[in-house]
C-alpha cells in the first residue's frame, strides 16, 4: 500500500497541487474575505486537473496491471484526496490564526476563521468527498460530471451556511457574537465536522470499493 501511495504522488501529483495549498491559504490574509472559497480552490481547481491527468495517463489500466488488488487502487486514490484536503485546511488554519491576529479588530460580514468556521468547512469537504468519489467510481475514468455536482452542492451548503449564520439569530450568535468566547462550543462545532467529514469519505470509499470491481477497464 504504501508503495502504490508513491507511485501515486509521484506520477499522479504535480508539484503545483503541493503548493498550492499556499497559494489559496495566503487568501486567509484578505480581511473579511468568504474563507469558504479558500478550501472550494481545490476542488474545482485541485480535483480536476488532478484527475484529467490520471485520465490522460491510463493510470487505472496501468496500476490494474500492478500486483495490487482493486481494493487498495481505491484506497490509495482517496488517501491522495484526503491528504491534500488535510493540508489545505491545516494551512489555511495556520495562516488564519495569523490573520486573526492581524485584523482583530475588524467587523466580519462573512464568517472569521475560527473554530467553528473550520468544522463546517469540514462538513463542506465531506459533502463533496461523498459525492464525488462515489459517481466518480461509476467509471473510474469520467471526472467531469462527479466533480461538477460535488463542487455545486458544496457550494450550495457553503452559501446557505453562510446565509443562516448571517440571518438566524441563533447561528449568528454563535459565529459572531457571545459564542466565539466559548471555546467549548467552537471546538465541539470542529469535532462534529472532522466526525462527519471521517464518516463520509469512510462511506464513499465503501461505495467506491464497491463500484471499482464493475467497471470495465
Amino acid at each position: 500500500m504504501y508503495n502504490l501511495l508513491m507511485k501515486e504522488f509521484k506520477l499522479g501529483v504535480l508539484p503545483m497541487y503541493i503548493i498550492m495549498p499556499f497559494l489559496t491559504g495566503a487568501l486567509m490574509f484578505i480581511p473579511g474575505w468568504i474563507y469558504f472559497l479558500v478550501l472550494l480552490y481545490f476542488c474545482w481547481i485541485t480535483i480536476p486537473n488532478m484527475f484529467g491527468g490520471f485520465r490522460t495517463q491510463n493510470d487505472l489500466m496501468f496500476t490494474s496491471m500492478l500486483p495490487v488488488t482493486k481494493t487498495d487502487i481505491v484506497k490509495a486514490k482517496v488517501s491522495v484526496i484526503v491528504i491534500l484536503e488535510l493540508l489545505h485546511i491545516i494551512i489555511a488554519m495556520i495562516f488564519g490564526i495569523i490573520s486573526n491576529h492581524l485584523y482583530s479588530h475588524i467587523t466580519y460580514y462573512f464568517f472569521a476563521p475560527h473554530m467553528g468556521f473550520w468544522g463546517l468547512c469540514f462538513v463542506m469537504l465531506a459533502i463533496f468527498n461523498i459525492i464525488f468519489i462515489s459517481k466518480y467510481y461509476k467509471t473510474a475514468y469520467k471526472f467531469g460530471e462527479a466533480t461538477y455536482v460535488a463542487v455545486t452542492a458544496a457550494m450550495l451548503f457553503a452559501g446557505v451556511a453562510q446565509w443562516l449564520g448571517i440571518q438566524s439569530p441563533f447561528l449568528h450568535d454563535i459565529f459572531y457574537g457571545d459564542g466565539l468566547d466559548n471555546m467549548a462550543l467552537q471546538a465541539s462545532i470542529l469535532i462534529v465536522g472532522i466526525a462527519i467529514f471521517v464518516a463520509f469519505t469512510m462511506i464513499a470509499y465503501r461505495v467506491a470499493i464497491k463500484r471499482l470491481p464493475k467497471v470495465e477497464i
